[in-house]
């Protein structure tokens, strides 16, 4: 989902959602690639703790991380991560894209992402301007061939640059 969404509850019932014989181990395995294992570590009672509609008392960050756990529990074929990474910072992104690039039996998995260090390793990007397809390729080969994704790199990479 675009809005990550936790349901009143606790963490483990959560992750359990879609996937209701998963093993604490398997939780504890979705939450270290999802970035959030500190997340749930932090927390009194662990993944007994409670969670109040929508993930209220969690930041967006935690929220996202928390759900793309719950999705990884399922251990999907296919996973559409839609703009999921929104509320994190850029190390924390790369960390998560890497984990799951590197997960056992990794899912075939689909990045809509406005952020191009989010998509940069992806086999195929394609780029949208105004609903239309302005350029498909690599990361590289978009940034030789593709006006609008260079220019959408370039306007990135400099704010990346000057962040503290």
């Amino acid at each position: 989902m675009q809005r990550a969404v936790l349901f009143k509850g606790t963490i483990r019932e959560n992750l359990c959602w879609g996937n209701k014989d998963a093993a604490e181990e398997e939780l504890y395995k979705a939450l270290e690639i999802a970035q959030a294992k500190e997340v749930v570590e932090g927390k009194e009672g662990r993944l007994d703790a409670f969670v109040e509609q929508g993930g209220k008392n969690f930041s967006g960050g935690q929220r996202q991380r928390l759900t793309i756990a719950r999705a990884l529990v399922r251990k999907p074929e296919i996973l559409i991560l839609d703009d999921s990474a929104s509320a994190l910072d850029y190390a924390t992104d790369a960390r998560l894209r890497k984990a799951i690039r590197e997960m056992e039996g990794s899912p075939t998995v689909f990045i809509v992402s406005q952020r191009t260090s989010s998509i940069q390793h992806a086999d195929k990007i394609i780029v949208l301007e105004d609903g239309e397809m302005a350029g498909m390729g690599a990361h590289q080969e978009l940034l030789e061939t593709c006006k609008v994704y260079r220019e959408i790199y370039e306007s990135q990479y400099k704010k990346q640059e000057e962040a503290p």
